[in-house]
């Protein structure tokens, strides 16, 4: 029997649970006419309450690493920190330590920033101020820019809405100056100036994208609003056949021997024979890509890509490998040689030390870097064809590096020829050339002959991963292979038994190569400068069976004055080189071929 005093909870559970029914119809109509019958409407109402925003979204400019994969040069992101000053100034409210609701007043959260970005806290505090002072409506001011990823990190944990971020790519190079020359670098706003930073900025630019967002009057980002319109695409890695350590090292080198000998200016190069690939490039005067101000002007590019001067001797293997080719001379073919003669067209040769009158061989003319000899060697060929053999070993050619600036080398057409350069252009002048053009002429000869194209990249891989290999010029047969044999044999008897033997032998490896001492024209005067020359001195090892060519070069060296300023720096070049590669000795002698008969 149900009574009056059962029936009563049961009532009272009945009309709660309706209650709560109604309720939740309520709140469902209410929903369903917010977002669904009047959301339009009400959309446009919340856009009225909220403001439209945008942050640039950068890609990242790709890195650029050396042979191994190290990295060269990468981009990190700097920070412009921004603030609302109509916000910031009624400071914001905070839960204490018990819980309490307290107010933070901007002279208080000035004093917290400033303590992150290192600045005054007076200094913070006025920069909101100030802006009120102005405008009361002031939205926008910048707190501090070019901030740290921890500086930003820093004020992001203070978790103040009125507090936004611009982030900014910065470029950055690990090791500084190794490289610089060759790796180049960029302006403040990312445009690539310099190297290859600007050679293959293709490779390696990205594209800026935009993220798209709606805030609230508090400032405070509304979840869900945010969309990338365009998403930003980054840069490929650059991979150069530089190799990192090899540079750092030919650079220390080659700045101690510059400046040891008072020259202007000075380079090493190496070039691996079997590729072309250049796997150091040094320079003195270089320049420290991360604080470019510090550098000359003049500095801050590459002088050995892009100076050129006539070469003198040590173009004279291309004498012998034309008068092999062309007039059938072998290395034992001989020339009576005074140390100055005048030709029957009235031109005069000298060769640049006094010595009595020799029958020289072709071997003894590169031994004793006759000019005497090679002009009469030379001359044996007709002009059109020793003009013709210049330009297959390159000259007024160019390379494959097609580096910005960088001189093709010029030659002077035959027709145009005066009796003094008639033979002048055998031992290396009346033309110009690049440090990179004489290196491929000693690789070509180290090669059997067949000049393979230098370069310094050795792929891009872009950010979705597809990876580019340079497009080089094939590998041209410039000399027969039995020629290279014999120019190459007589190289060797250059440094077994010329006069720098003693100085730049390695012991255990055979060694091929020449000296040059090039007299440099004065621009103001066109005629050649007075005891001031261009010394160069080119070889590879191991000779028998060749590896690497190595070229040492000095601009108007002082202490040393003739080609003898190379030898330090050549030896120790090569001795590295050898070493850093793990290149084995070699197992024979240099077979010695008669200098004079």
């Amino acid at each position: 029997m149900t009574t009056r005093a059962t029936r009563s909870p049961r009532r009272r559970t009945v009309v709660a649970l309706l209650v709560v029914l109604i309720v939740v119809v309520s709140f469902i109509v209410r929903l369903v006419d917010i977002q669904v019958v009047n959301a339009d409407e009400h959309e446009a109402d919340a856009r009225n309450l909220a403001m439209e925003a945008g942050t640039d979204l950068f890609g990242t400019r790709g890195d650029i690493t050396d042979a191994n994969g190290a990295t060269l040069a990468t981009t990190t992101s700097v920070y412009d920190a921004k603030i609302d000053p109509k916000l910031a100034v009624e400071g914001i409210k905070r839960k204490s330590d018990d819980g309490q609701t307290i107010t933070v007043t901007w002279p208080e959260l000035a004093a917290e920033i400033a303590a992150v970005t290192g600045q005054d806290a007076a200094e913070v505090e006025s920069i909101v101020t100030t802006a009120v002072a102005a405008d009361p409506d002031s939205r926008f001011a910048y707190l501090e820019r070019g901030i740290s990823t921890e500086q930003y990190r820093a004020l992001a944990d203070l978790k103040l809405p009125f507090v936004g971020f611009d982030p900014h790519p910065h470029r950055t190079y690990p090791d500084g100056a190794v490289a610089g020359n060759v790796i180049g670098f960029v302006g403040s706003d990312e445009t690539p100036l310099e190297g290859m930073e600007a050679l293959q900025n293709s490779c390696l630019q990205s594209s800026d994208g935009k993220i798209r967002y709606m805030r609230g009057l508090d400032g405070v980002v509304i979840p869900g609003t945010e969309v990338e319109d365009p998403a930003p695409v980054n840069g490929g890695t650059l991979q150069l056949t530089i190799d990192r350590d090899l540079q750092w090292y030919m650079q220390q080198l080659i700045a101690e021997q510059t400046q040891n000998l008072g020259a202007e200016s000075g380079s090493i190069l190496v070039v691996e024979v079997a590729t072309g690939k250049i796997r150091a490039a040094a320079e003195y005067p270089s320049v420290d890509l991360n604080d470019i101000a510090a550098s000359d002007p003049a500095d801050r590019g590459s002088r050995l890509f892009r100076d050129s001067y006539e070469p003198g001797s040590t173009f004279k293997p291309v004498t012998a490998a034309t008068a092999i080719e062309a007039a059938g001379l072998t290395p034992l073919s001989t020339a009576w040689s005074p140390d100055r003669m005048e030709f029957p067209n009235g031109a005069v040769v000298n060769d640049s030390e006094h010595h009595e009158a020799q029958n020289l061989t072709l071997t003894g003319g590169l031994v004793t870097s006759s000019n005497v000899a090679l002009s009469q060697f030379g001359s044996q060929v007709d002009p059109e064809t020793r003009l013709e053999y210049l330009k297959k070993f390159g000259v007024g050619e160019g390379t494959a590096l097609n580096w910005s600036g960088e001189p093709k080398g010029t030659y002077i057409p035959t027709d145009q020829w005066d009796n003094q350069t008639y033979y002048t252009t055998t031992f290396g002048q009346a033309f110009t050339v690049t440090a990179p053009q004489v290196a491929s002429v000693y690789q070509t000869i180290a090669n059997g002959g067949v000049r393979e194209p230098l370069s310094l990249v050795e792929s891009c891989t872009a950010s979705d991963g597809t990876v580019t290999k340079p497009d080089l010029p094939e590998p041209v047969r410039v000399i027969k292979e039995s020629t290279a044999t014999q120019v190459s044999e007589m190289l060797e008897n250059v440094f077994a038994q010329g006069t720098l033997a003693d100085d730049i032998a390695i012991p255990g490896y055979r060694m091929a190569g020449k000296t040059g001492t090039a007299q440099k024209v004065d621009p103001n005067t066109g005629a050649y400068k007075d005891n001031l020359y261009y010394t160069s001195l080119v070889g590879y090892a191991p000779a028998n069976d060749p590896k690497y060519v190595v070229l040492t070069a000095f601009d108007e060296p002082k202490t040393l004055r003739l080609s003898a300023a190379n030898r330090p720096a050549f030896q120790k070049a090569m001795t590295q080189v050898l070493k850093h590669y793990r290149i084995m000795p070699s197992d024979s002698q240099t077979p010695l071929l008669p200098v004079t008969q």
